[in-house]
Parts: C-alpha cells; sequence; structure tokens
C-alpha cells in the first residue's frame, strides 16, 4: 500500500516539476525572443513612403531617405529620354537583363511612367552615392547625361544603366513602387507586395 502511494506521489511530482519548468523555460524565452523582433523604429524606418511629386519640375531630381538610402526621383525631359536610344553599344546592360528591377520597368526608360526615374542611389561596384549629373559631355566624351560615382569613376545614363568599363558591375537597383495618384508614388510597395519582408535575426 505504501509503495503504491510512493509511486503515486513520484508521478505526481514528475508531472508538476516537468509543468513548472516548461512555464519557467517559456517565461525565459520571451525577452529573449523579443530581442530578435524588429523595433517598432526599425518597422517604421522599412515601410513603404508616400512621396508626392507634384512640384518636381523637368530636370530635377528628388531625395528621398528610405532604409538609410537615398531613393531619387528624377524628372526626365524629352531630350533626356530621346538620349537613351543613342547609348545602347556603350551600355554593359542596356536590355536590363539583370535582375535589378520590378518588371513593370524592365524597358528602355525603367520606368512605369515615362517622364519619372525612380531608382536607389547606391552605386553597385561598392555601395558609393552617385552624383547626378544631367549636363552633357560634362564627364566623357560619350556622356549625354546620368549618374557618376566619382569614388571609382562608375557612369550610369538616365535610366540607371550602366556604362562598359567601369568598375560597376550592375544596373542601378530600382525599387518596387507604384503610383497612388497621378502626383503620389509608393515606394517599397507595388500591386505584388511590400519590398523585402523584414527579416528576424
Amino acid at each position: 500500500m505504501t509503495d503504491k502511494i510512493d509511486q503515486s506521489r513520484r508521478c505526481f511530482l514528475r508531472r508538476a516539476t516537468t509543468a513548472v519548468g516548461g512555464i519557467g523555460l517559456a517565461a525565459a524565452s520571451v525577452p529573449f525572443l523579443s530581442y530578435w523582433l524588429p523595433s517598432a523604429d526599425t518597422e517604421a524606418a522599412a515601410a513603404p513612403i508616400t512621396v508626392d511629386i507634384s512640384s518636381l519640375q523637368p530636370r530635377q531630381q528628388l531625395t528621398i531617405p528610405w532604409r538609410s538610402m537615398p531613393v531619387w526621383v528624377i524628372y526626365r525631359d524629352q531630350s533626356m529620354l530621346d538620349s537613351l536610344p543613342k547609348l545602347d553599344s556603350t551600355l554593359r546592360d542596356p536590355l536590363s537583363e539583370q535582375d535589378q528591377q520590378p518588371t513593370y520597368c524592365k524597358n528602355m526608360n525603367r520606368s512605369i511612367k515615362l517622364p519619372f526615374f525612380i531608382v536607389i542611389g547606391i552605386c553597385t561596384h561598392l555601395g558609393c552615392v552617385p552624383t547626378y549629373r544631367p549636363d552633357v559631355a560634362s564627364v566623357s566624351p560619350d556622356w549625354l547625361g546620368g549618374f557618376y560615382c566619382p569614388c571609382h569613376g562608375s557612369k550610369y545614363d538616365l535610366a540607371g544603366r550602366v556604362y562598359q568599363d567601369v568598375p560597376a558591375p550592375l544596373n542601378l537597383k530600382i525599387p518596387r513602387h507604384m503610383y497612388v495618384s497621378e502626383t503620389e508614388i509608393l515606394i517599397g510597395q507595388d500591386q505584388e507586395g511590400v519590398e523585402g519582408a523584414i527579416s528576424i535575426g
């Protein structure tokens, strides 16, 4: 009889210890797991942003910080657009075959709406920030305007397509974006979803 009581007591104590240990482990895991979750500031910085382009004039550049990167909106006039087909033979990837843009920007202009060019202003060589140089023949004889990285001499045309024989290997990257009105662009999101979901860890 005593053996039965002792056995029951052992089973009860084993179950109780396991349950208490499990609760303790779960409680201890909460602060550990929350450490790896993105903060509210991080989520806000990574969220899509709306940009008003109503005041942007032809040939002007608007710079917007997004995810700690400069995003440029360039209002290209007709002469800028006319220069793009003239450069194909001097470019590394004139048809944008490399995956540096959403499918809806895989065209010669690399844009949704012809005059407006939205691009991340980070050189694809070592991550420097190129300068916007719309002036003709200011960098080299074949220069018809675009973006120039003074750090190592990489050049891009007015559609962010990289020239041949420069250090940068790829065209400038175009983020997901969409027009929410005639004068407002949502950067970081399109009809397919949000660009680059926030990762944990």
